[in-house]
């Protein structure tokens, strides 16, 4: 049987440092949690959301998935948002996209993955949505820029969620964000796609 000798060491190392800032730590973070963010981030190794924006433990909620897509078919997804947004009582949305991610660049060629095929449509669609727009850039930009285009998608999706609809009507405060992270600087970019309520969600998507 493998040992996982590093993992457990890395684990040790990783309480004592911070038991000796606060020997309280743990005490009282098993007592409850209470975040602030849902994120909603893609799988990559490279974009840690705890990380790459200094959370501590307790301050985030997280899903993550290949692409950071939220699909209204997707069980997983939507049970996490219901409980951070119903339950927890976040405040924050974050849909967090990263440029160069592998999901995008997989949904921009036509080569077959397996199963996964399935999932990238949903960013096949996305690129289909903005082909115009796209069409007479160079391959970088238009990876990037589908990247971009693909977090807005996905924050138009929360918003359109009976779920986050019904937190607004309400009258609770919940925002919706989009990010992109960029990983040769390690700089987070707001996209400016921010949503507050009800009256930013187009008329065919607006629940009764």
């Amino acid at each position: 049987m493998q040992v996982l000798t590093e993992l457990f060491e890395k684990n040790q190392n990783w309480v004592k440092n911070i038991t000796d800032k606060d020997p309280q730590f743990f005490t009282q973070l098993a007592k409850d949690q209470k975040p602030e963010y849902l994120w909603v981030g893609c799988s990559d190794s490279r974009v840690p959301p705890s990380q790459i924006a200094n959370f501590l433990p307790g301050e985030v909620f997280v899903h993550r998935n290949i692409a950071n897509l939220v699909v209204h078919t997707d069980l997983n997804c939507l049970s996490v948002l219901q409980y951070a947004v119903e339950v927890l009582q976040v405040k924050h949305v974050v849909v967090c996209g990263h440029y160069g991610c592998g999901g995008v660049k997989a949904a921009l060629g036509d080569h077959q993955y397996g199963l996964i095929d399935n999932w990238l449509r949903n960013i096949k669609d996305v690129h289909r949505r903005y082909a115009t727009e796209m069409e007479n850039l160079e391959e970088d930009a238009k990876f990037r820029l589908l990247c971009e285009k693909n977090v807005i998608e996905q924050v138009t999706n929360v918003c359109n969620t009976t779920i986050v609809q019904n937190v607004w009507k309400s009258g609770k405060e919940l925002t919706v964000h989009g990010l992109i992270y960029d990983i040769e600087d390690g700089i987070l970019k707001d996209l400016g796609v921010n949503a507050t309520g009800l009256e930013q969600i187009e008329s065919t998507h607006k629940m009764a």
